[in-house]
């Protein structure tokens, strides 16, 4: 299954706001759901949030709830992850994965992009 690579990483400052984006490799959306995760270095994937590409149904995890926001476009193909009030612990490697189901199951992880946030 094609892979949906991750883009807009940058640089940002403490308290800053950034929004990736998750490209679908084809249209249309094929998938049920795309999720979106991060990794920092010596640290485990951790799951941020997920949306259903039809309904747009989204789930995220506790830790980002309120400062992250998930969603689809169809028009542009792509699923994006607004952050808010950054802080340095969300420096990490962010990526997208995809899913049959909205909790659990991702796999296919696409090329990630580096968010680095400056304290």
């Amino acid at each position: 299954q094609a892979q949906w690579d991750a883009s807009g990483g940058q640089l940002v400052p403490a308290g800053g706001s950034l929004t990736l984006s998750c490209a679908a490799p084809r249209r249309p959306f094929n998938v049920f759901a795309v999720g979106w995760f991060r990794q920092a270095p010596g640290k485990e994937r951790e799951f941020l949030a997920g949306v259903t590409t039809v309904v747009g149904a989204t789930h995220y995890a506790d830790s980002v709830k309120g400062r992250f926001t998930i969603s689809r476009d169809h028009a542009k193909d792509t699923v994006s992850l607004q952050m808010k009030s950054l802080k340095p612990d969300d420096t990490a490697v962010y990526s997208c994965a995809t899913s049959n189901l909205l909790q659990g199951n991702y796999g296919n992880w696409g090329q990630g992009t580096q968010v680095t946030v400056s304290s």
